[in-house]
């Protein structure tokens, strides 16, 4: 089965903000990851001496590789009967679905023949073991430096309270990810429009301690007049502004 990588960088920041009080809901919004991925990451480091006293200094290159060797062992995920029973079918259920077969519909043709899966588990089995669900395989892309690249697009966020006549106002908010640290930096408004672009740019120069060198905008209309892959148009007046915007 196939893991989502884990990287050094990912895990000390998740340490850095525990050992510096943060809860772990709180860092997984921060950092773009699952509550319960980031609970693993502490647990794993809890469970090789580190405490929040600690403080960031114990956070050594040694320590994070032994949590991440940890998280590795962790990986791993026990099978049961029904995986074996799949095991067992292994050819036919391949052959079937190279025949178009749907999954749903091999399942109650193995129920007829008295063999019991789960759907979950069946599905598990057939995208790891026999390639289901994939039409291309995965491109490698190289990691940008440090500063170098940073992504910004918008969505709605919520609602507001509600005013003084009891209704509440929907919100969005610019967000703006760094693509090597993953930290993001959101800044919610009412309109989307180029001044609030703008705005939530320069505030994320502050939040981010500098303009990084490349800015990677989703195809909103308040910053790419006119999207295409070769002869894109970026709002002049967004343009104008003194950092480089990658189209």
């Amino acid at each position: 089965m196939v893991y989502r990588e884990v990287t050094r960088v990912e895990i000390k920041e998740v340490l850095r903000q525990w050992v510096g009080g943060a809860g772990c809901k709180r860092i997984a919004a921060r950092v773009g990851l699952d509550v319960k991925t980031v609970r693993r990451y502490v647990h794993a480091a809890q469970a090789l001496g580190l405490t929040r006293v600690s403080g960031e200094f114990a956070l050594c290159d040694e320590l994070l590789a032994a949590v991440l060797a940890s998280l590795r062992t962790q990986a791993g995920r026990p099978r049961g009967e029904a995986w074996e029973r799949c095991q067992a079918h292994r050819d036919r259920t391949k052959q079937l679905l190279s025949q178009g077969l749907r999954l749903s519909k091999l399942r109650k043709l193995r129920l007829r023949q008295g063999v019991q899966v789960p759907y979950a588990t069946l599905h598990r089995f057939a995208v790891a073991e026999l390639g289901f669900g994939r039409t291309a395989a995965s491109v490698p892309i190289a990691d940008c430096a440090p500063g170098e690249e940073l992504q910004v697009d918008t969505g709605w966020m919520g609602y507001l309270e509600p005013d003084a006549l009891g209704k509440r106002r929907r919100f969005r908010a610019w967000i703006f990810t760094a693509v090597y640290s993953r930290h993001r930096f959101v800044w919610p408004c009412l309109h989307e429009t180029t001044a609030t672009a703008i705005q939530a740019s320069e505030q994320a120069w502050q939040f981010f301690g500098g303009v990084l060198r490349v800015l990677l905008p989703d195809n909103t209309k308040a910053i790419v007049v006119l999207a295409d892959p070769l002869d894109a148009r970026i709002n002049p007046t967004f343009s104008s502004m003194p950092w480089r915007v990658a189209s």
